[in-house]
């Protein structure tokens, strides 16, 4: 069985504050879906005048965000349940400050992993509780679409996002690029391959992964359906055979890039900008791939359930998460791209449109079960 997505689950089991709680369960698996899983002048921010708010703290000289306010949106009112795949210290501020804008909202979370809440309303069938899944990943998403779980959102929901980060049954809210971060010490950007192919047999420094991680293994199952299950088993190799260091998770392994101990890996963005965060001096940066499986983009989204007791709540539950406050905070708290125009990510990246992106359904990197096969098989610790 594989790690659970460090930043994107519950610690410890524990659960904050909530109007109601709902004791996280599992479930049985859903065919096709294999694995396990995987947080100024703020003040009330946002409730009145259009004005848009700032949730926490931090937002360093940023001006206000582009997009729609919360307070130009539909209300909440009513009850709302919200299984939530993403972790409760990652957006647990920001379901918070949703919560607390309005009076008439009874709004229930249940965290857990992904795949588990997938599995839990299968489980329940028409009868679950969930009203939105909030996923930490496409595949999720898509795997609970496949069952026939969710609902159409409105359109003028789903076109809040450009085309290849939504479907009909889902939006995504929050994107994360696959990168190659290196220490800036030992290397120059001009000294990294633009080809994730390469790196095993031509890159001159010591390279490092975690390969039990979520992240990681979306993305080798990215470059098995990009490159086929051959290319990919001698990758996979190849890692092993030049001693690639291994580790738990893609924020140890930025850190071990700036501590010197590795000189690049294989992570997702933000975990560079987390590091940098801490220690804006650390000598580690961001490169980039080109239209392969090291430039994969996913999104975290949200879906409406095909149960949900107020469908028009849901959606516009859904809806807030696209908003300038929800967007803006995304940037500055998980420094993901936001997923609207006009809300820039934090750190000096590139724009989406400017990424190299390759073509892929990111629903079918949910299917790792033949990815986990062929990183054993080909000798990787996992």
């Amino acid at each position: 069985m594989t790690n659970h997505e460090s930043d994107e689950r519950d610690i410890g089991g524990r659960n904050v504050r909530r109007r109601k709680f709902l004791a996280a369960a599992g479930g049985v698996g859903i065919a096709g879906l294999a694995g396990c899983n995987e947080t100024d002048d703020g003040g009330d921010g946002g409730a009145g005048g259009g004005a848009v708010g700032q949730i926490g703290s931090g937002r360093a000289g940023r001006d206000a965000p582009g997009g729609t306010p919360m307070a130009e949106m539909p209300p909440l009112e009513g009850e709302l349940t919200v299984y939530s795949g993403r972790g409760e210290f990652l957006v647990g501020e920001l379901v918070s400050y949703i919560d607390g804008l309005y009076d008439d909202l009874d709004l229930t979370v249940r965290y857990g992993g992904s795949t588990d809440l997938v599995n839990q309303i299968a489980n329940e069938g028409e009868g679950s509780p969930a009203d939105v899944f909030y996923s930490v990943n496409a595949g999720a998403l898509g795997a609970l679409a496949d069952e026939g779980r969710t609902q159409a959102l409105p359109d003028d929901i789903a076109e809040l996002v450009r085309e290849e980060f939504r479907t009909e049954q889902w939006v995504g809210t929050s994107g994360r690029a696959r990168t190659v971060p290196y220490n800036t010490d030992e290397f120059s950007e001009e000294d990294l391959p633009d080809d994730i192919m390469a790196y095993p047999d031509e890159f001159e420094g010591d390279l490092g992964w975690a390969p039990s991680y979520g992240s990681a293994q979306a993305f080798i199952t990215a470059m098995r359906l990009l490159e086929g299950e051959e290319a990919t088993r001698e990758w996979l190799e190849a890692m092993v055979e030049r001693g690639a260091a291994t580790y738990p998770d893609e924020f140890v392994t930025c850190q071990e890039i700036a501590d010197g101990e590795i000189d690049a890996a294989f992570t997702n963005h933000y975990y560079i900008q987390r590091v940098l965060d801490g220690n804006p001096e650390a000598p580690i940066a961001t490169s980039f791939t080109e239209g392969d499986a090291g430039a994969v983009f996913n999104v975290a989204g949200a879906a409406v359930v095909d149960s949900a007791a107020d469908a028009d709540l849901a959606a516009n539950f859904v809806r807030h998460l696209l908003s300038a406050e929800a967007q803006d905070y995304f940037a500055r708290s998980t420094f993901e791209y936001p997923l609207i125009p006009d809300v820039e990510p934090i750190g000096d990246l590139p724009t989406i449109d400017e990424l190299d992106v390759p073509d892929i359904d990111l629903s079918e990197l949910s299917n790792l079960e033949p990815t986990i096969d062929l990183m054993r098989e080909a000798g990787v610790e996992i």
